[in-house]
């Protein structure tokens, strides 16, 4: 994922008039935010975090370069990214960064194309990986779990998927498939 940017956060509302921002992160550890160094708008202008504090429902950050509300008002709903390259790599076998999961080919157990990964999701119940069917602009949603997506395979840039449609019966369990733990990120 040479050259793939990872977004780590977004910046809310301005807090008060000094040029604080509601910052929400979507790291694991939201105050970690902070340790990624400068953080890539979507334009390419960098941001650093000078201070961070917990508040209700977001953090609050001082943004370098920014000395007022009106600066910290113009940066609303900028997202915030890091290259790939300065995350770490995901501490279980069965955590992915959602951008790692993005592109990769899905298959059934026959080897036969399902789809393409084109996003993942999170409504609040687990995450969902969105296919991009072979023959078509369609997309369908599955859910991102061990049963549904029994193998991930980010080497080789593809995923091994139970699909409803292509088969109703699911091999004998494998070394390493991934449970329903998965990461976020990105």
């Amino acid at each position: 994922m040479a050259g793939a940017r990872i977004c780590l956060g977004q910046i809310g509302a301005p807090h008060g008039v000094r040029g604080e921002v509601r910052l929400h992160s979507f790291t694991a550890d939201p105050s970690a935010i902070a340790s990624y160094g400068p953080l890539e708008t979507e334009d390419g202008r960098l941001l650093e975090i000078e201070t961070l504090r917990p508040a209700k429902h977001a953090l609050v950050a001082k943004l370098s370069g920014i000395a007022d509300r009106d600066a910290a008002e113009r940066l609303a709903n900028t997202k915030l990214y890091v290259p790939r390259e300065r995350l770490p790599e995901p501490a279980d076998a069965d955590e992915f960064y959602h951008a790692d999961l993005i592109g990769l080919r899905a298959v059934d157990y026959a080897g036969r194309d399902c789809g393409t990964v084109v996003a993942v999701h999170n409504f609040g119940a687990g995450d969902l990986i969105e296919l991009r069917t072979p023959h078509g602009a369609q997309t369908e949603l599955l859910p991102f779990d061990a049963v549904s997506v029994p193998e991930v395979d980010i080497a080789h840039g593809r995923l091994v998927v139970a699909h409803p449609t292509t088969t109703t019966e699911m091999p004998p369990p494998l070394r390493g498939r991934p449970t329903a733990k998965r990461s976020g990120g990105g």
